[in-house]
């Protein structure tokens, strides 16, 4: 009831006019609640203390919409009430997040939290350059709790308007069949092929549409797997491969158009830009990411025996009904209205409405009970991110008012010396150790306020900054030494986790140097089609090449690339294209082709038959 409570309020904010001073506590309290309901307490005192965390919930969550409007303009002078409900408020959200994402995001959140009270004891244990001169609790609560900012700020508003619309949309293109069709006719694209490549390309393509319908990298690499496996194992790929092929495809929804990842949408309100451009921007890297892992696939592939049995691996075309590709009309349905300047709710609302009249058209009506079940599993949906957003809302407040922020960036700069390679390079490396803790979203959120600075200090452009950090966290879910889609792939497969996660590092691999490559040099914009087409063009041109010699030299291939010497100069060649530069694109050029003349000459017909 509380998941299709959401949902339904959702709804309602895109058709009435509800004051964000309501609906975002509204939303926050149904949503811990929810997710108190949804993960209880274990053991024999399990209710008991489950009873105690509502009546918190409804106490601190519950006294803003109590209070009113007087409520709001009392945060410089809280009174002992408003005290209690904001420590109460970010007690549950804490315990909210602990139940849904695990211990790292609490231990995070307490520590600032300590951090901000205890800004001046810093200064006498020798820790000079990150003391301040501290904050009361009155003070924290009127900033974190009784304001648009912190608990209740741009995070959470994210979160309770464009993210449930999205879980929304995307429940309910799965409860009328769209998922199991995108992934049927991908699947269906090698047809009767036995080729292993053949088959890979379909699993890359399904994985990509079905990030359109669940928007998690998780749920996408368990819901393709659980298809996709057997045809990849009758295709010849190992249990280890398999899975990195289907956690590379998985997380790749995440950085693709038209829903992206919750990210996406904070970068859009942080750069006061429209979603649209965000997906603009997001187009090009996203083909080098899956051209990226299609290229290796079929590297891998190469030295992959076909099946004994000569059965055909994957499924035939003519079994998909026709009607059924109705489905896309309604994803072709958002970008065309956000083009036409609806806002993304909007668009998505009204996408929403169209799925819902689609799935008569392919006969599978959604009923009144079908259409509530939807609603619900939506509103099941976005329960992480609700308390997730509540709680880096809170960890951004903190950082803000010590200025840990501008503290961080400042000592990634120092450390870099000024120099930008070295400060994309450690701002690389926090993001990543950053993510192996916290989730995406909450990874990108934290980094926004310490990582981005420091970029923008060493002159890189705010719209290049964000972009970087988004991809950098998204790619932290298949990073070492965690990294939950593979683990999820492994479980599916048989395989075993830390190999399959290996391999899913090294099937996105390319995809980590993109976000480099256009924070380096201002040319390097155009891969995200800001600036001159024409940097937008041979930087794309080139880029695309650069990721083609990386995927064959890490995957090798027959003849001349067989051979490591050959396959370390190609991967030199593949860098030095991915670089935006002028120079670089030169250099990687003459390389690339000199490697592909040599194995022109050397197993060209000629050559052999004199041989």
């Amino acid at each position: 009831m509380l998941a299709f409570l959401l949902s339904a309020f959702s709804l309602a904010w895109v058709l009435f006019v509800i004051p964000p001073q309501t609906y975002r506590p509204l939303m926050l309290l149904v949503g811990v609640w929810a997710t108190l309901r949804l993960k209880p307490s274990a053991g024999r005192w399990g209710p008991a203390i489950d009873l105690v965390w509502v009546v918190l919930t409804m106490f601190g969550l519950g006294w803003p919409l109590a209070q009113g409007e007087p409520f709001w303009y009392r945060a410089a002078n809280p009174t002992g009430g408003d005290v209690a409900a904001g420590i109460a408020a970010l007690l549950v959200i804490t315990e909210a997040v602990r139940r849904t994402t695990g211990w790292a995001l609490p231990i995070v959140t307490v520590g600032l939290l300590a951090y901000a009270v205890f800004g001046p004891a810093l200064a006498s244990i020798g820790l000079v350059d990150i003391a301040h001169r501290g904050y009361d609790l009155p003070r924290l609560v009127g900033n974190l709790y009784m304001t648009l900012e912190g608990i209740y700020g741009v995070p959470l508003e994210v979160a309770v308007t464009y993210i449930t619309l999205f879980s929304i949309y995307g429940a309910v293109l799965e409860a009328s069949g769209a998922g199991t069709f995108f992934l049927d006719w991908a699947l269906s694209l090698s047809g009767g092929s036995q080729s292993p490549a053949a088959t890979g390309r379909s699993v890359s393509l399904a994985g990509f549409l079905l990030g359109t319908v669940s928007g998690s990298g998780v749920a996408t690499t368990v819901t393709l797997g659980s298809m996709a496996w057997p045809l990849l194992r009758r295709a010849g790929f190992e249990a280890n491969t398999a899975g990195a092929m289907l956690a590379a495809s998985g997380i790749g929804a995440l950085l693709s158009p038209p829903t992206l990842g919750a990210a996406a949408f904070l970068i859009a309100e942080y750069l006061r830009v429209s979603y649209l451009q965000v997906l603009v921007m997001a187009t090009i890297p996203t083909v080098l990411y899956y051209a990226s892992i299609v290229l290796m696939i079929d590297g891998d592939a190469q030295r992959i025996a076909l099946p004994a049995s000569g059965a055909a691996i994957g499924l035939s075309q003519a079994r998909l009904p026709v009607h059924g590709y109705w489905h896309f009309t309604s994803l072709f349905l958002v970008a065309v209205l956000m083009a036409l300047s609806f806002t993304p709710f909007h668009a998505v609302f009204w996408a929403t409405l169209a799925a819902i009249a689609i799935s008569v058209m392919t006969r599978t009506p959604l009923g009144p009970r079908r259409l509530a079940s939807a609603l619900t599993e939506g509103g099941k949906d976005t329960l992480s991110v609700l308390s997730t957003t509540a709680v880096a809302g809170a960890i951004v407040g903190v950082v803000t008012l010590t200025g840990f922020g501008l503290k961080a960036a400042g000592l990634i700069v120092a450390l870099a010396g000024g120099s930008l390679p070295l400060t994309v390079l450690f701002g690389a490396l926090a993001v990543w150790i950053l993510g192996l803790a916290v989730p995406v979203t909450a990874s990108y959120i934290i980094a926004a306020v310490m990582v981005v600075p420091a970029m923008t200090t060493v002159g890189v452009a705010p719209i290049a900054a964000h972009m970087f950090v988004f991809y950098y966290a998204v790619l932290s879910e298949v990073s070492p030494p965690t990294a939950l889609a593979p683990f999820a792939a492994a479980a599916l497969t048989g395989g075993q986790p830390f190999r399959t996660m290996m391999l899913t590092w090294k099937y996105s691999l390319p995809a980590f140097l993109v976000p480099i490559a256009f924070t380096l040099e201002p040319s390097g914009m155009g891969m995200l089609m800001q600036g001159p087409w024409g940097n937008v063009v041979v930087g794309s041109l080139t880029a695309l090449v650069g990721v083609a010699a990386l995927a064959f030299a890490i995957t090798g291939s027959q003849g001349l690339l067989a051979s490591p010497g050959s396959r370390m100069v190609l991967g030199i060649g593949g860098l030095f294209l991915v670089h935006p530069a002028p120079w670089s694109d030169i250099v990687g050029t003459a390389v690339v082709a000199a490697v592909v003349e040599v194995r022109r000459v050397i197993f060209s017909p000629s050559r052999r038959t004199h041989t």
